[in-house]
């Protein structure tokens, strides 16, 4: 241990020394491993946005559903044949994550009049199948469903046409029906519609507004649809039985139910991360060239400094040592640097407003630690390999013929 340390000291005295020449030849290292490091983060941070937002769309892998119709008849089944049957199938088929979705259009008493709003009720859970965040408030809570005011999340389209800039002060909206009611919204989402306006509801309400609701405009898809989160590897497997039990429930009648999400996007991150990484090497394997040639002309240059080491007594594992370290130690630095000023360039974009429409990122840190990993790692081989070749002809130099040089 004591002597690589020596060594490694040695080897920054060496650069110090040669500081001029040392920078100039890691110019290209540092850029390389800065475009590098750099790229390999804002791939993998649009590959994990990507996959964010087709999850919100479609549901985290593996995400069922099962819709509530007989495909002999197209007709929805009774509401309260489907409501047994989606509690039965959670139980035997032990779903720990699942949701319930209803659409329908709802009457909204809003400051220019009365409007039908698109609604979905669904289930607290809803939010974590689907990665939705709130960018004001808060999503549902199973505390919602007691609630005499029943809750809203709105989109921030509805929000503008109710003429409130925030939620701070619980705006409140009267809800058409047959018994009509006074609604709290409490949280708000980033949901683009094209300016259209959106709500959603929880599933259920103690209140009586929910009891046999029907406005003359207001159109349902039918009883409510579920949604079923369950491992990836067992999706096939879990729909087969799924659909075997629905069938037999409903007296053979086929339930549809089939996969939604957009499956797991790992292989195309993995595909992006190799080709950027193929990119960075590319340029890494230009600057290591500069390295090396500087290195040959420095081996050269101190020929009779290495003849007068080996004459005292140095090894040539030590010469061989020192000469590598320097080029290792170098790279090493350049490429620290270059990851420093690679996060700093990170962290300074909009990346949440770029790839994932103003959402930040739920699975993925501010600079992902691997791509800094990855960037020094590559600056100290690279730097390895630029300093083989002259530690080899520091080493094979003769004594005698070193001193004479």
């Amino acid at each position: 241990m004591i002597g690589l340390l020596g060594a490694v000291a040695e080897a920054w005295g060496e650069v110090r020394v040669h500081k001029s020449r040392v920078v100039l030849s890691l110019i290209g290292v540092f850029f390389a491993v800065l475009a590098m490091t750099t790229v390999t983060a804002l791939g993998q941070m649009t590959a994990q946005a990507a996959q964010e937002q087709n999850e919100r769309y479609g549901g985290r892998p593996a995400t069922l559903a099962v819709q509530p119709y007989d495909s002999r008849t197209g007709m929805p089944f009774p509401d309260d044949r489907w409501k047994a049957a989606i509690d039965d199938v959670v139980e035997r088929f032990e779903i720990s994550h699942y949701a319930v979705i209803q659409y329908d259009m709802g009457l909204y008493r809003m400051p220019g009049g009365t409007q039908q709003i698109q609604t979905t009720r669904v289930s607290p859970s809803y939010a974590e199948l689907h990665r939705i965040q709130p960018v004001q408030g808060r999503w549902f809570r199973d505390a919602d469903r007691q609630n005499l005011s029943p809750s809203l999340v709105v989109n921030e389209d509805f929000l503008t046409q109710l003429g409130v800039a925030d939620i701070s002060g619980r705006p409140t909206v009267v809800i058409g029906g047959a018994t009509p009611a006074l609604a709290t919204i409490v949280g708000v989402i980033d949901e683009d519609l094209g300016g259209q306006p959106s709500a959603y509801r929880i599933d259920t309400s103690a209140g009586p507004w929910d009891a046999g609701e029907q406005t003359p405009s207001q159109f349902s898809s039918g009883p409510p649809s579920l949604e079923l989160w369950v491992p990836d590897a067992d999706a096939d497997a879990v729909v087969a039985a799924v659909s075997a039990h629905m069938s037999a429930l409903f007296d053979g009648a086929e339930v549809g139910v089939f996969r939604q999400d957009a499956g797991d996007q790992e292989k195309f991150q993995n595909t992006l991360r190799w080709v950027v990484r193929g990119a960075g090497l590319l340029v890494l394997f230009l600057g290591a060239l500069g390295v090396l040639n500087v290195g040959l002309v420095t081996v050269r240059q101190r020929i009779r400094e290495i003849g007068v080491r080996r004459s005292f007594g140095a090894t040539s594992g030590r010469v061989f040592a020192a000469i590598m370290l320097e080029s290792v130690v170098a790279t090493f630095l350049a490429g620290l640097v270059a990851v420093v000023c690679s996060v700093a360039l990170v962290r300074a974009l909009p990346l949440d407003q770029i790839l994932n429409g103003g959402q930040p990122l739920q699975d993925v840190p501010a600079f992902p630690v691997a791509a800094a990993i990855e960037g020094l790692l590559a600056a100290t081989a690279v730097g390895a390999l630029a300093g083989l070749l002259p530690a080899i002809i520091a080493v094979r130099a003769k004594v005698i013929d070193a001193i004479r040089f």
